[in-house]
């Protein structure tokens, strides 16, 4: 039992010196500093350039219209997907967190930001200039950025540029539109909606009255 036990100790010891000496091998083995001289490569360099055709993770944009919103050089003027009611109310809300504080939930420029002293105001997106603008434009400018306006291309993905995007394009239609830009039987402008009591205060939300079914008996009379 004591052989054992003293056999037991000294591979312990063993195994942590083995492991210590590992350690500081690893501590201390040779590197070399980013942008270094090193005289192992012929052309001197310590950083190796990537291999070609390499393509980073997440950066194989094999749809060029999709990440650039050109066609070769020029904006397009299509969307690279199918505009759905979900595509609108995704647009809706990240043009609501991205781009209304300066542009305005309606898109005129009277943001939050311009009424407090911004030097600069925006643009409005219902001037003839961006009402003829194309589709890509709208989307390279969110992507690199215009003026004193700063590129988005990192905070919102491009796909979620592209639901702004379209629903840029429905704000120009909803600020410009004419009776026959809408189905029948409805107004432009729509008729203001109905409160039911007081219209709401800043702590409480509005009621809207429903309305009333012209087909119902009571209408009839």
């Amino acid at each position: 039992m004591q052989r054992f036990c003293k056999f037991s100790g000294a591979s312990v010891l063993v195994v942590v010196g083995l492991l210590a000496a590992c350690r500081i091998d690893m501590h201390v083995q040779p590197r070399i500093n980013p942008l270094a001289k090193s005289d192992f490569f012929t052309d001197q360099r310590s950083a190796r350039p990537p291999v070609e055709g390499t393509v980073a993770r997440g950066q194989l944009h094999e749809d060029s219209y999709f990440y650039s919103g050109k066609i070769a050089n020029n904006p397009g003027d299509a969307m690279p997907f199918p505009v759905t009611r979900e595509v609108l109310e995704r647009g809706r809300g990240r043009y609501n967190i991205y781009c209304a504080p300066c542009h305005s939930r309606v898109g005129d420029g009277n943001g939050f930001i311009p009424s407090r002293g911004f030097t600069r105001k925006p643009p409005s997106f219902h001037e003839q200039r961006l009402q003829k603008a194309p589709l890509g434009y709208f989307f390279d400018v969110m992507s690199n950025g215009f003026g004193i306006m700063p590129d988005y291309a990192s905070q919102i993905p491009p796909r979620d540029r592209w639901d702004i995007v379209a629903y840029i394009r429905a704000l120009q239609l909803s600020q410009n539109a004419t009776q026959a830009d809408v189905p029948s039987g409805q107004k432009v402008p729509s008729e203001s909606p109905k409160f039911q009591g007081e219209p709401g205060t800043g702590a409480s939300l509005p009621v809207i009255a429903p309305q009333a079914n012209p087909n119902s008996e009571e209408e009839k009379k």
